[in-house]
């Protein structure tokens, strides 16, 4: 008799579990409270654009291959997968922009017509970055957080010191130019921390940005969900939605199954792919592991107002990925980690994936995604949320020097209230939990439960941490982890 499954969730962590487990011989079910799976990645459709609500960027595509590779599968069996050139570009004023293209060479002659020298110091930055990206991805990511012995191996013992300095202070050290700066302290923004509280270890995703590049999923980044979604479903996995748990169910210490709309579906295991904190609070007390004051005491990524809007026409000076950095960083950033509250002067990221992907708007318009970080659980109205647009858009006309607002067919925004509403989200953040340096590893709230046999959790609150390519990860290491303990 084979062992039966029920995973709470259908994101990319739930969806990898899901296919692991499926594999093993395990009977899965899927269970997922929206009308539509993907979790923070479902799709957006409006009059004829298309819109990725969650993730835009697609980076370590090595991941994502290794990911189908274990079920001999290539990511092109389910998408195709183009390498955006350029990769994005950085405002820093009015017409004043710096172009990141699509190979390490065109990239260091970008840097070194903006500081003298700089290319031959950004080659030696990317050699370290690499050498940090090898050791993650082969020693330390596919390790389920269980013991701090999983940090030691004879390759991280080398690079003991870069976990005790910080991305920002080798950033500087190496770089005068602010501009180049900024640009070199983007990439660890996806880990949810500020560069000053990321350990230097972490430029491997630099080594991401510049070494590998920036992909685009034809069609977006939800047909990455539905090629996992076709993979399950070839390995027998059954998935379910409009189905909203309840409880878990847990008898004698033991997880059963899980309550939806006051039916039981019982199973041998749970498996929550949802916001840890929430499903904790579907126990009993007595059956969570972390409290609330354990929750409040932990440095949570930023949450974000999104806006999809369609434009009636085409954009100029704008490419696929666009950043402003036109404002101060470490005042936005203090207004997420230090002081949370609505940033005064927000820097923004805005995608258009219409510049590469003719799917996602009619002809002759423009798709348009804008997202401002904001420190989880502030207040949420929607006069504020005008208010930013507002803000948003007269910066976006000035910088590129074009009337856009004019041009709005429609907008539609998602921010704190909607990732609790949709998503269940602690404090409405976007992202799950920093990987600071207590936040990293075996310190990460756990894959396996300590108080309920049989219960188990993944996604970007466990290990190994925020963003896409680790919730796959983390969905591997959980599925390896109910088959070792299972019992």
């Amino acid at each position: 008799m084979s062992t039966t499954v029920n995973i709470i969730g259908s994101g990319f962590s739930s969806l990898a579990a899901a296919c692991y487990l499926a594999k093993a011989g395990n009977k899965v079910r899927v269970f997922e409270k929206n009308s539509t799976i993907g979790g923070r990645a479902r799709q957006f459709k409006k009059d004829g654009f298309t819109f990725d609500i969650g993730p835009t960027w697609y980076w370590m595509p090595d991941v994502f291959e290794r990911f189908f590779g274990d079920f001999n599968k290539k990511p092109s069996d389910y998408y195709t997968l183009e390498k955006l050139n350029p990769a994005y570009s950085v405002y820093f004023g009015k017409e004043d922009y710096i172009t990141i293209e699509d190979t390490l060479e065109k990239i260091k002659s970008a840097f070194e017509k903006e500081e003298i020298g700089s290319s031959e110091k950004l080659q030696k930055f990317i050699d370290e970055a690499k050498s940090n990206y090898d050791i993650a991805i082969k020693d330390l990511v596919y390790n389920p957080g269980l013991s701090p012995l999983e940090l030691v191996t004879p390759a991280t013992i080398k690079k003991l010191n870069q976990f005790f300095s910080t991305i920002k202070k080798d950033v500087r050290k190496a770089f005068n130019n602010e501009r180049l700066v900024k640009i070199l302290e983007f990439p660890v923004l996806f880990l949810g921390a500020k560069p000053s509280d990321t350990p230097s270890f972490y430029s491997f995703m630099n080594y991401a940005d510049f070494g590998l590049g920036t992909f685009h999923p034809k069609k977006g980044m939800y047909q990455v969900i539905l090629g996992m979604e076709n993979l399950a479903k070839e390995l027998g996995v059954e998935i379910e939605t409009n189905s909203p748990i309840d409880r878990i169910l847990v008898e004698k210490g033991k997880a059963i199954g899980i309550e939806i709309n006051g039916k039981a579906h019982f199973s041998d295991v749970v498996l929550s792919g949802a916001d840890y904190h929430h499903t904790e609070t579907l126990l009993d007390a007595s059956d969570r592991q972390y409290s609330e004051r354990y929750w409040n005491n932990k440095t949570f990524a930023p949450s974000s107002l999104l806006f999809y809007v369609g434009f009636d026409k085409t954009l100029k000076n704008v490419n696929h990925h666009t950043l402003f950095f036109d404002v101060d960083f470490d005042t936005h950033a203090e207004a997420i980690y230090d002081d949370p509250k609505w940033p005064e002067e927000p820097l923004f990221y805005a995608s258009f994936p219409s510049k590469t992907d003719p799917y996602s708007a009619p002809e002759g318009k423009e798709a348009g995604i804008f997202l401002i970080p904001l420190a989880p659980g502030v207040e949420d109205t929607q006069a504020l949320r005008d208010t930013y647009f507002d803000k948003i858009m007269m910066r976006f006309e000035d910088l590129t020097s074009q009337n856009v607002k004019n041009h709005v067919i429609f907008r539609e925004s998602f921010c704190v209230n909607d990732f609790i509403k949709d998503y269940n989200s602690y404090k409405g953040n976007a992202y799950g939990m920093a990987n600071t340096l207590l936040q990293t590893a075996f310190l990460r709230p756990k894959l396996k439960s300590k108080k309920v046999k049989n219960l188990f959790f993944t996604g970007q609150l466990t290990v190994p941490g925020p963003g896409v390519p680790p919730s796959l990860i983390s969905g591997k290491l959980v599925a390896e982890l109910v088959t070792k303990y299972h019992s």
